[in-house]
């Protein structure tokens, strides 16, 4: 005989003790506790009749107890799909566009043991030829002047918010721009690797940062080549009376302990051409126009989905010759000619018919007719935390693009998760039936928060006015180091969770979707051991001090780092606790304690290990 899971492991004792300490922290005035009080004997009755709902619940079979789950819409929640931007290279500058379609495929390299993930665009993408119409000097607080070859690029001793202007023939959005100049070695001081200077791009309201591929020219310093990734919102616009795409270097504050620009640099011959552009993508791909089957005429029919499991991303449109129907969560509310269905992760499910306790059928939701054919226009396949790929994976075109000589990921891509398995649901029950879609209290907003986005590695609620869900992204670490601009949820997520939240908040209530705040923490040890210690000691602090696991709100302190250190190395010598930055990079003072606020989690900031001879 197979044993019987059990459900619930309390018993009267567990019962009436977790009712006397509820009893004490929410009312602790009563403080009287004996078995005569009248109030204790309440809780004993209680105590006993919930005893015996358990005794009941225990003996239902594990297939009855997910059967529940299945009744009251409970069902596994799809995989996640890993999201990243990926940058197609061009063989050429090219005098036409190049476009880029939709669900183009990249995958990675086959290796050994290792299975080839595949990501699709998201979108259409448009590489646009552009070429230099001119350069504007703007000093900081005058006016923009046309530059002349050989002039210089900024005020005689440059200050920051001095910018040189480039004006593009036309906007380039999303694409990557190769701006070649001759310079004279005379932007004196600065350190080439690190310059003072930043790109720009003019998106009709506001400067906004491009990213830098390469720079070798040093900071306008000599002559090379810069390539600049262009965000997707630039557009053309007049300044000083010339229609341009204008892009623009700025001088800013050099950092801590770095030199400025002591001389303006000179700019003698430039010009600039479009090498690639950059889209978004997603791990999986899209399936369109598959055929699920014909129906039968009866209600409660189930089609599976050949290529699942379907994870989130692509409008599923569900057709019934050729006649969409509507995607709904759920059919309680569908009547008999409501032509709802629901798409699940692996199939696609039509209303049922339940008898009534008068004796008559009730149909949720309308009957396709017999002989009908059901087709899924397009659906998205795919997911999973395979899909947490490493930077510059993701090599290899499925096809053949015109013009298009090589494709790569600049960033890792994040946010991929497995789908939900048949353990975690049935833990996940009992939440959804007591929620039952409402956000009330702190662990309902994390319930819904991570139904809303299953990517999301953590959820914290902290209650208040407003209520603040904090929301830490899934990041795979880098050679055992998390990067602090993998925290940074996608713009997407928080949409997407704020929407759903907004919906099932209590009426008056206010909530802020965003990611906790992160303090830093630098351990400086010397310890000693062998030659690998080091490395040991660096990668358990690294893991130990971790956003992914630590507590929120939990404090640091020096016998933390005792207690990592102590396994992995022979002797622990000295260890120095220092609170860091992560944006900025700058080190307090020494401390024995790091103080760490309630909605907080630390950040590990370049720990440092000696190991003594």
């Amino acid at each position: 005989m197979l044993p019987a899971p059990n459900l619930d492991d309390r018993r009267f004792q567990d019962l009436v003790d977790d009712a006397k300490r509820a009893v004490q922290q929410r009312c602790p005035e009563w403080t009287d506790h004996n078995v005569s009080d009248p109030g204790v004997t309440l809780i004993e009755l209680f105590a006993q009749m919930t005893d015996a709902v358990l005794y009941r619940l225990n003996q239902v079979p594990e297939r009855n107890y997910l059967k529940f789950l299945d009744l009251v819409g409970v069902c596994l929640l799809p995989p996640a799909a890993a999201t990243t931007d990926v940058t197609f290279w061009l063989s050429a500058p090219q005098r036409e566009p190049v476009v880029v379609a939709e669900g183009t495929e990249c995958a990675t390299r086959r290796g050994a043991g290792a299975d080839i993930v595949t990501f699709s665009t998201t979108a259409d993408l448009a590489i646009v030829p552009c070429s230099l119409l001119g350069l504007r000097t703007a000093p900081v607080g005058g006016t923009s002047l046309a530059h002349s070859d050989g002039a210089a690029c900024f005020s005689p001793v440059p200050q920051p918010g001095d910018a040189l202007l480039v004006g593009l023939s036309d906007p380039v959005p999303s694409c990557a721009v190769a701006f070649r100049v001759e310079c004279d070695v005379e932007g004196i001081g600065v350190d080439p690797d690190d310059p003072p200077l930043v790109w720009e791009a003019w998106t009709g309201e506001t400067w906004t940062r491009c990213g830098v591929e390469r720079d070798e020219t040093g900071g306008l310093n000599r002559p090379g080549d810069i390539v600049l990734h262009v965000p997707p919102d630039h557009v053309a616009s007049v300044l000083s009376g010339q229609r341009a795409g204008w892009l623009r270097a700025r001088v800013v504050e050099a950092g801590v302990g770095k030199p400025d620009y002591s001389v303006s640099p000179t700019v003698r011959v430039a010009s600039a051409c479009t090498v690639g552009g950059t889209i978004g993508a997603v791990h999986g791909r899209t399936v369109r126009g598959e055929v699920l089957g014909s129906s039968q005429g009866v209600a409660g029919q189930r089609f599976r989905v050949a290529q699942g499991p379907v994870v989130p991303g692509v409008p599923a449109v569900v057709e019934v010759d050729g006649t969409p129907w509507t995607l709904v969560d759920d059919l309680a509310a569908a009547g008999p000619r409501d032509r709802h269905v629901v798409l699940e992760p692996g199939e696609v499910c039509f209303g049922p018919a339940v008898r009534e306790p008068d004796g008559a059928l009730r149909s949720y939701g309308a009957v396709p007719p017999r002989g009908a054919v059901v087709t899924l226009r397009a659906y998205r396949t795919g997911g999973g935390a395979a899909g947490n790929v490493r930077p510059r994976t993701l090599t290899v075109l499925r096809s053949s693009i015109p013009c298009v000589s090589r494709v790569e990921n600049r960033r890792e891509a994040t946010g991929g998760r497995d789908g939900e398995t048949v353990e975690q649901v049935k833990a996940r029950g009992p939440l959804a039936l007591r929620t039952r879609n409402r956000a009330v209290t702190a662990a309902d907003f994390e319930y819904l928060t991570q139904v809303a986005a299953p990517e999301l590695a953590r959820v914290r609620c902290v209650p208040g006015d407003p209520v603040r869900v904090l929301v830490v992204p899934a990041a795979v670490p880098q050679d055992g180091r998390l990067r602090f601009g993998q925290l940074v949820p996608e713009q997407d997520t928080l949409r997407r969770v704020a929407e759903h939240l907004d919906t099932r908040r209590v009426l008056g209530s206010r909530v802020v979707v965003e990611p906790p705040r992160y303090v830093g923490v630098t351990v400086v040890a010397e310890v000693r051991g062998t030659t690998a210690a080091r490395d040991a000691a660096l990668e358990a602090l690294y893991a130990h001090f971790s956003p992914l696991s630590w507590e929120f709100g939990r404090p640091v302190q020096t016998g933390d780092v005792h207690a990592v250190l102590a396994p992995v190395v022979d002797l622990v010598e000295q260890v120095r606790l220092f609170p860091a930055d992560p944006v900025t990079g700058e080190r307090g003072a020494p401390v024995a304690r790091i103080a760490v606020d309630p909605g907080a989690l630390v950040f590990s900031y370049d720990h440092q290990v000696l190991v003594l001879g």
